[in-house]
Parts: C-alpha cells; structure tokens; sequence
C-alpha cells in the first residue's frame, strides 16, 4: 500500500504545475488526502471491517466533500485536482495513472444491479464537471470535455464531449461524418413562433420590424384599423 500512495504523490507532483513539493501536497492537497484515506478505508474494507472502512469514507465526504466508496476499486498513480465535488461509486474500477478534476461524478443510472458503475482504463481524464454514468467502460488514454454527460463505451485515445457526450476526436483526429447536432427545445420554439409570425405577417401584408434579425428594411409599416380587420377576415377564410 505504501508503494501505491508513493505513486499518487508523484502522480500530483507531475501532473500539477502548481505543485511545489511532495511535502505540500501531503499536507495542503484535499484531493490527494482524500486518496489518501480512500486507500486506508479500501484496505479495512478488504479485512472485512466494513464499518470502520464506510466511517473513514464518512468522515472524508464531511471534510473534503470528495466521496469515494471504500469499495471501489482504483490503481496507482490516481490523482484528484481540486476535487470538491468528486463521487466514486461501489462499482467502480479505476486504472493506473487516471486523472480528475473537480465536480466529476463516476455513478450509476439507478436502474443497474451488480456492476453498475464505470470503469476507467489507464491514463484515461475526465474534466470538471462531467458525469459518467452505468457500467461503461472509458478505454486507455481517453478524454472525456468538461461537463459532459456520458452514457456510452468510449474506446481508446478518444476526446468526448457533450450532452450526451459524443466522440470528437480518435487519436487526435477530428470525426467529421459524427452528426453533432444536440436537440434545443427552447430553439425549436422560437423558430416555430418565427415561422408563425412570418405567415402572419405575410398574410397582413406587414413588413418586418427592423428589430427582428429576419428583417431586411429599416422602418415597421403601420396598417389603419379597417386594413387589419380586412386582413384577418381574409385569414380566416379557408386556404385553397
């Protein structure tokens, strides 16, 4: 155990620019610290001392807000940056030399049982903020986009990003046949009311205000009172 927690601190040492010394990152490094503690409550965890293992977990949840079931199963060389935020779930499998950065979230959707959190291959990172979610696998070397949601297999020296998360890039290299199109129901709406509006002013025979962005003149014609009930009476006829 002493040989893994070595690694981790080296692994912060390197993989942080901030970091001055072994010694800060011991004593000031909450993500590391909280590895830290992981790798004691996974060890009592092991024996069979669930109790004592979930109160260390406990009380590093209360005082790094950085919660990583003492299950879980993580190799060496894992580093946590910032890590407020963090959650590890009972399931999950991390390979060695991984990477987090804060908010990030390795859960389950709440309809598995048995395995039903990730599993993370070597040298893979998840940015701040993302979620990976079910049994899914993150092969080596990948990269999951800040915020992201993902819900698929990734395979390796993959880049994915959004929500849902989709793959942008495949050992470096852009994908561009992938359909990134991500639905906007607020969007669609105001495009909906545009296309309304258009018919109407179509059918009103009134030019478009110069505040829209589909406007191509300056000035907003006004109808008199008689002009637009003439207007509407014909709306309402049938169309032919």
């Amino acid at each position: 155990m002493f040989d893994i927690i070595k690694s981790d601190l080296d692994a912060a040492l390197r993989k942080d620019p901030a970091a001055k010394n072994k010694w800060e990152i011991f004593f000031t490094y909450s993500g590391f610290r909280a590895i830290l503690r992981y790798r004691i409550a996974h060890w009592f965890y092991q024996k069979g001392r669930k109790r004592i293992a979930r109160a260390i977990s406990t009380r590093t949840r209360n005082k790094f807000s950085i919660e990583i079931h003492p299950a879980a199963k993580i190799g060496k060389a894992f580093f946590i940056d910032h890590g407020v935020g963090v959650v590890i779930g009972e399931t999950t499998e991390i390979g060695e030399d991984c990477m987090l950065y804060q908010g990030v979230t390795l859960g389950g959707t709440g309809k598995d049982c048995g395995k039903r959190h990730p599993t993370l291959g070597n040298n893979v990172m998840i940015s701040a903020g993302a979620k990976v979610l079910g049994p899914v696998t993150i092969e080596d070397y990948s990269k999951i986009g800040a915020g992201s949601v993902v819900l698929i297999n990734v395979p390796s020296h993959c880049t994915v990003v959004g929500v849902p998360g989709r793959i942008v890039k495949i050992k470096g290299e852009k994908i561009d046949d992938l359909d990134q199109h991500l639905p906007d129901p607020i969007l669609e709406e105001f495009k909906r009311l545009n296309r309304r509006l258009t018919f109407l002013e179509e059918k009103l025979k009134i030019h478009t205000c110069q505040y829209s962005i589909a406007n191509d003149n300056d000035e907003c014609p006004t109808m008199t009172q008689a002009e637009m009930a003439e207007a509407i009476k014909d709306e309402e006829k049938p169309l032919e």
